[in-house]
């Protein structure tokens, strides 16, 4: 579900390098046993020096390195706590800290130096980038490729489409683009956007839908799963359905502008360790749920591991590889936005994100 996040990730590897010494020819000619004999301490000597140098390399310390997140854990992150647990981000020579959010937008909060890396969304970049004082961020890496998220009813409400939102009562969280959204979607369906009451939801949950309230914003991996597993009875509309602009990058790994140009290699390192923890989640989805859940331990195994079988086809749903993204797709939202008034201007698509710092 969206919420507010921090994040911190700082990274960097101090290697150690010998210096080889030569030194002045004899003045004699050797024998044939002495230059055997200086040949083979030469080797020995070297020898020593790679040993020195790869032990060197082996026992640096690894520098920290600290995610904000977006809420808490759940399977949307469980790339990054794979490649925590199985010592990749070690191997990169990162110690990464994966931390949940205490107060702010983590834009902001990445923005301002309080994190190296966090989780935010397509919408949430663009807003920040298109603001009277833009922020500097940019997003790196699409975890996963479509919008998995849409609109709830409770079943027996006979809610099927936005044309029955009229008069109807709606729960969310404030988003900017959150009415742009309803707005958009109810009067192409030509229903009455003015007639539906909108409010803060309570955190009541699902059950809210059956008596309190008949419309939230689900996430199918997570509210969908709930449901389920609780055999509450939904009626679902996905977002990408209602409107194909809506199919933007929800969510997304970003970074602040001094990070990607001051520190390049280690932006690299770390989406190298992530893009390896999301390929073993989306091979090995059960055993991820059950990596997480030492992360997550409110959370049921069996929840965790509904939720991971359905991600674990959606991370690289029709990319060549995890995390890349697509101009198509930002500019699509973007102009969205600007037909609804959620930005004033557009922005173009390789202002807010980059491809660049993904493994080949």
């Amino acid at each position: 579900m969206k919420k507010k996040a921090i994040t911190a990730l700082y990274t960097a590897v101090i290697l150690a390098s010998m210096t080889a010494l030569s030194g002045c020819a004899p003045a004699e000619p050797q024998s044939g046993s002495d230059a055997a004999r200086e040949t083979a301490e030469a080797s020995k000597a070297t020898e020593a020096g790679e040993t020195t140098e790869a032990k060197d390399t082996a026992t640096s310390e690894p520098e920290d390195v600290t995610v904000i997140l977006d809420y808490v854990a759940n399977t949307n992150h469980t790339g990054m706590y794979v490649a925590l647990d199985q010592g990749y981000y070690e191997e990169a020579g990162l110690n990464v800290n994966i931390i949940e959010p205490t107060e702010g937008a983590t834009a902001t909060l990445i923005a301002v130096g309080k994190g190296d890396f966090g989780i935010s969304y397509q919408e949430d970049v663009t807003v920040a980038l298109t603001s009277a004082d833009p922020l500097p961020v940019k997003a790196i890496a699409a975890i996963i490729q479509h919008n998995t998220s849409g609109f709830a009813a409770y079943a027996d409400k006979a809610i099927s489409s936005p044309k029955d939102f009229e008069g109807k009562t709606y729960a969310g969280w404030g988003g900017p683009g959150e009415e742009a959204v309803l707005n958009a979607v109810m009067t192409q369906a030509g229903a009455d956007f003015s007639s539906l009451n909108m409010v803060i939801s309570d955190g009541s949950g699902f059950e809210a839908l059956k008596n309190t309230v008949d419309l939230m914003w689900f996430y199918e991996a997570w509210d969908n799963v709930k449901c389920k597993l609780n055999d509450f009875p939904i009626t679902y509309m996905q977002l990408r359905d209602l409107d194909e602009r809506l199919d933007y990058y929800t969510p997304v790994i970003i970074a602040n502008d001094n990070t990607l140009s001051q520190r390049p290699e280690m932006v690299k390192k770390f989406l190298s360790a992530t893009a390896k923890g999301y390929e073993y989640a989306i091979e090995h989805p059960a055993e991820s749920a059950s990596i997480l859940q030492k992360f997550a331990p409110d959370y049921s195994l069996e929840m965790l591991t509904m939720s991971q079988e359905y991600l674990a086809e959606k991370y690289m749903e029709d990319a060549d590889r995890w995390g890349e993204m697509k101009d198509q797709v930002w500019d699509n939202y973007t102009d969205f936005m600007v037909e609804y008034g959620v930005i004033d201007k557009a922005i173009p698509a390789n202002q807010c994100y980059t491809n660049e710092f993904l493994p080949e």
